[in-house]
């Protein structure tokens, strides 16, 4: 198990790991981690990804503005353009659809969203897709622009037809701490029967951390209980369930071993 683990989706440079990041990642490498995908969610944010993705190679960094920060778009444009140029991301995003709130506006975040598929079919990379109350609308906005590579559904807790509809538009889908709470018992239905080569596990850290950790401030390291839940959903072993992601993650991210 040790070295095959991947976390395909953590904010390793929010503010929550200031004090104890470097601690923070040996922790994740003594876990047993082989990558994290350290995702930005703003120019600042993806600059600082690229920073510490230079010092450590495990790091893996994208470039994109959060939906939830959509209204900043025509202030960061240039920013995010001129980042993405450096050529050393491996996906754009995270970008999406949060309907949650409806603000910023819908039509905010699709004009991001559709920034961001231009801006991944300019450097043929995947998308990170953020999805909440939205995934209909998202997969028909996908239907429409056909994704440039390959992308995933990050933190998917969606029903097994919007998971089908996902998979047949090219999607992965990202598995999350969410799996292992305990009124997750039809997400656990779903996933159970995805399947196994287009499911990647995450933490999205520092939130939504899993079981037995819940209501603490999810790290990369935790990624391995969210892979011992899936394990058991699969009747596998954990050993397998990491080996299996960790190639899973590498196609996605076009990653070479």
């Amino acid at each position: 198990m040790r070295g095959c683990w991947w976390d395909t989706h953590a904010h390793v440079m929010d503010q929550a790991f200031a004090a104890d990041g470097q601690e923070v990642l040996a922790q994740a490498w003594d876990a047993g981690l082989e990558g994290i995908i350290a995702v930005g969610y703003d120019a600042a944010t993806s600059r600082q990804a690229l920073v510490m993705a230079r010092r450590e190679p495990r790091l893996y960094p994208t470039v994109g503005l959060h939906p939830q920060n959509a209204h900043q778009l025509t202030d960061q444009r240039e920013a995010l353009e001129s980042l993405a140029a450096t050529g050393s991301f491996v996906a754009v995003g995270e970008t999406g659809l949060d309907f949650h709130y409806d603000d910023p506006p819908r039509e905010a975040q699709e004009e991001a969203l559709l920034f961001h598929w231009e801006l991944a079919r300019q450097l043929d990379l995947p998308l990170i897709f953020h999805v909440r109350d939205s995934a209909a609308h998202l997969l028909d906005w996908i239907g429409r622009h056909p994704l440039p590579r390959a992308g995933v559904w990050h933190a998917f807790t969606g029903t097994r037809e919007e998971a089908w509809a996902a998979l047949n538009l090219g999607l992965y889908l990202g598995v999350g701490g969410i799996l292992t709470f305990k009124n997750a018992r039809d997400l656990r239905e779903v996933v159970a029967d995805l399947p196994r080569e287009r499911v990647v596990v995450e933490t999205d850290a520092p939130y939504l951390a899993p079981v037995p950790h819940r209501g603490k401030r999810n790290q990369p390291g935790w990624v391995v209980e969210t892979g011992k839940a899936l394990a058991a959903l699969w009747d596998t072993t954990p050993e397998e369930v990491a080996c299996l992601t960790r190639e899973n993650a590498r196609a996605l991210f076009g990653i070479r071993p």
